[in-house]
């Protein structure tokens, strides 16, 4: 679907999103409406607390006393695990089974809640259980999608990983880094990064395009990313320019949560801490999100704006 498109505005939408918080939340204000609202942005949330990746390390010329109190503590630990494997083995397979249930069950839950959050925020409606039932087969597909994304990447990412973990480990018997190892070692992080980047942008884009592409249409989560492809193709500098001033939009937000933070004597931090209700204390931001970026989306015609589209009816 081509649409010509004279001029896409990176700002334009701060203004409008800004003003779509304003009208769900404040005008007028309704404390029920932000609770029912917050149930959709909480699952909408759920399982998003982030990522931290934790990279460090002593890469020290360590005596041969240090080493070999390394080496004496890898052999009482494989020793450990000979004498327990018995029960040890059930009950890690158990809890990895356990895990993966429970991430699956997240993640459906958080596909629902796309859908949830975002007929609040487009119809201005602080519904719940409508909009489950309504956008199932949309929830369904793109749940389906992110597993089979996950799978990618894990195919891609893991060896990187692994790559990066053995060569770790051959440092650490040597004791002292040849350079080839250092080399190894940084092009295995900057393999891991380029592929965590392009990732998350297929995440992000799928979250900020192609599930309201999905809402419009009705339609399955590929079909829907080869609509946004070829919107994306046709405005590559566009799209380029929406990621970085998304970097820094999420910086701003992030330095006025912490300011917040602060400014409260950090009484905010807990209340952010608790499942549900930190929700509905970020219930602006989040609002301000999910409503910039869609109506980035609609400054490349009618046929993408969500907040005017007519309401689907409910399934029978």
């Amino acid at each position: 679907m081509t649409t010509p498109v004279q001029y896409v505005s990176v700002t334009q939408p701060v203004g409008q999103a800004i003003e779509r918080v304003k009208l769900i939340l404040f005008r007028p204000f309704d404390l029920g409406k932000w609770f029912a609202i917050g149930v959709c942005a909480w699952l909408a949330c759920l399982g998003e607390s982030g990522y931290r990746f934790n990279t460090g390390g002593n890469f020290n010329s360590g005596s041969n006393k240090s080493s070999g109190s390394a080496q004496h503590s890898l052999e009482e630990a494989k020793s450990w695990l000979v004498e327990n494997i018995s029960w040890l083995l059930p009950l890690v397979v158990t809890l990895i089974v356990l895990g993966i249930a429970l991430w699956v069950l997240i993640l459906w839950l958080n596909s629902r809640g796309k859908f949830m959050f975002l007929h609040c925020v487009a119809l201005n409606r602080a519904d719940v259980t409508a909009p489950w039932r309504k956008y199932s087969r949309e929830a369904n597909s793109l749940f389906r999608f992110r597993i089979a994304l996950w799978f990618c990447s894990m195919l891609l990412l893991l060896p990187v990983l692994a790559w990066a973990a053995l060569t770790g480990l051959a440092i650490a018997r040597q004791g002292a880094p040849l350079a080839v190892d250092i080399i190894a070692l940084i092009v295995a992080f900057l393999g891991f990064f380029v592929f965590a980047c392009a990732f998350g942008i297929v995440r992000k884009f799928t979250y900020d395009f192609v599930v309201p592409i999905q809402f419009l249409r009705g339609t399955t989560c590929l079909a829907a990313w080869r609509e946004a492809l070829d919107l994306i193709g046709e405005h590559l500098f566009e799209f380029i320019l929406y990621l970085l001033f998304s970097i820094v939009l999420s910086m701003g937000i992030g330095l006025l949560v912490i300011a917040v933070m602060l400014l409260t004597c950090c009484i905010a931090c807990c209340l952010l801490a608790i499942p549900f209700i930190g929700t509905v204390a970020l219930l602006p931001l989040l609002i301000f999100q999910r409503a910039f970026s869609a109506y980035y989306l609609a400054q490349f015609g009618p046929a993408y704006n969500v907040f005017a589209a007519p309401e689907r009816p409910n399934p029978t």
